[in-house]
């Protein structure tokens, strides 16, 4: 999971918790999403990667860039 690309569905921020879906296991699938910097917001659309994952469906990322 860690590095993995996805797209945001639904927006993250302080005091949200946010959803993404990210590519994995042949197909895609969402995941319950938080920032890795606690005052990041990351808006829906958005390319992150996946920096931790917690099982079984949660994952910390960050805004992908490049």
């Amino acid at each position: 999971m860690i590095g993995l690309q996805g797209r945001v569905t639904g927006r993250i921020g302080p005091g949200l918790v946010g959803e993404v879906i990210v590519q994995v296991r042949g197909g895609a699938e969402a995941f319950l999403a938080y920032p890795v910097t606690p005052d990041e917001r990351i808006e829906t659309g958005t390319q992150i990667v996946v920096v931790e994952y917690q099982a079984p469906r949660t994952v910390y990322v960050a805004a992908a860039f490049g």
